[in-house]
């Protein structure tokens, strides 16, 4: 029997979610964004402002170093929390070095301690998402995830928007060393928090912590089938998304139309598409959240198509828009939830940070040919393009009762 969507979201462990979201969240901006309003205002040249993307490579790359924190335990604390604390002073060490820097004087260091973030910020995004796996329930990893997404948004404006609205009344020194105070937030949920209950027992040597995830994934039935889905799914929803802003510019909306609308209505809309399909999963199976999140996002591009035939007009856009975040996020809650079905709970460390680099190519591999098939296609046949993308990966779903791990998911309606 599924619990209440109530007692499910307001239970302590989807407190301790949201706020380890909102832990994550924190260093990306302050990496990015921030750090190039930042270098801009210290009038750094923008050559070197654009080297500073390459900072945020451990991002790309965190499966590399996933496997030790499944094989060693720290001597505190645990497995999961006793890392997640120690990336997490690590984050607040790093950041108020940062508030330290010069930008002018100083960007061989200010970009190695940036990358020092980044490093750190990975590293606890990986013990995080593995603390989630192991503490929630089976039928809360839709709310769960939904719950992390919702901490994790707010956490980028915390350092994205706030962050630009504190630097224009205090130094950047100051900025930095507030933002480096806020993961106390999550330091505090890692004390409080209970070290999940693992019965399987982890890695004994590190060969095995690398080697095992591979081949327990490798051994399941539809192991190949699931990675093309991983691909697939959210393939056409990417593609719209990567072109909307020079859409958005091309039919002749202003600047701040589109950063009123796409940037600041448009993530309100996600956090709230991502609560409303963690919380209708609470009582949905896996399979009919992926059917339903996954048909919602693919036709929600057709409101794209609809702006792009009938030109400027703020209620198309904010409809747009609307509908594209909204059924962005609800597909979020759904396909990160099951990712997370699919990790072992012996090294879920590892197999997340795999499957979720994987999930990472559909994102490059959509932003590299989105500009030519936009151009090549025109805007109109590109959306069409764009909905017809969300079929396979719907398709894929016939196979879904091959895929579903018993000891993880209820039989599949």
């Amino acid at each position: 029997m599924k619990n209440s969507v109530l007692s499910v979201l307001m239970s302590f462990r989807m407190l301790t979610v949201l706020l380890l979201g909102f832990s994550s969240g924190i260093p990306l901006a302050l990496t990015t964004g921030t750090l190039q309003a930042w270098m801009t205002d210290a009038h750094v040249d923008l050559t070197v402002i654009g080297v500073f993307a390459l900072v945020g490579l451990p991002y790309q790359f965190k499966f590399v170093w996933s496997p030790l924190l499944d094989r060693f335990v720290p001597p505190f604390l645990g497995r999961r929390r006793g890392w997640m604390i120690l990336a997490q002073l690590a984050l607040a060490a790093s950041i108020a070095v940062m508030a330290f820097c010069d930008p002018i004087a100083s960007p061989g260091f200010l970009a190695l301690l940036a990358f020092m973030v980044a490093f750190f910020s990975a590293t606890q995004d990986i013990v995080i998402d593995a603390f989630r796996i192991e503490t929630l329930k089976p039928e809360e990893l839709g709310a769960g995830s939904s719950t992390y997404v919702l901490g994790y948004r707010l956490a980028m404006l915390t350092s994205g928007a706030l962050a630009l609205i504190l630097a224009d009344h205090l130094s950047w020194t100051q900025v930095y060393l507030i933002m480096s105070a806020t993961m106390t937030i999550g330091a505090v949920t890692t004390l409080i928090a209970p070290e999940p209950e693992v019965r399987e027992k982890p890695p004994t040597s590190l060969r095995d912590a690398v080697v095992l995830p591979l081949t327990d994934y490798f051994k399941r039935a539809g192991a190949l089938e699931m990675m093309g889905f991983i691909l697939l799914f959210k393939l056409g929803w990417m593609m719209a998304s990567m072109m909307t802003t020079p859409f958005l510019i091309q039919t002749g909306f202003t600047k701040t139309e589109i950063g009123t609308v796409n940037k600041g209505f448009g993530m309100l809309a996600t956090i709230l598409g991502t609560v409303a399909g963690g919380a209708l999963m609470v009582r949905m199976s896996m399979k009919q959240a992926l059917w339903v999140f996954g048909l919602f996002q693919g036709v929600s591009n057709l409101a794209f198509l609809h702006l792009a035939q009938v030109g400027v007009s703020m209620p198309s856009l904010i409809a747009a828009i609307a509908a594209e975040n909204f059924a962005g996020g609800m597909g979020t809650a759904a396909y990160s939830a099951f990712l997370m079905s699919l990790c072992n709970k012996r090294f879920s460390a590892t197999q997340y940070a795999l499957l979720t680099s994987l999930m990472a190519g559909t994102r490059n591999f959509a932003g590299s040919a989105s500009g030519y098939l936009a151009k090549t296609l025109g805007w109109e046949s590109y959306f069409i393009a764009c909905t017809v993308l969300a079929v396979p990966g719907l398709l894929m779903l016939l196979r879904y009762n091959r895929w579903v791990r018993h000891d993880t998911e209820e039989a599949a309606i």
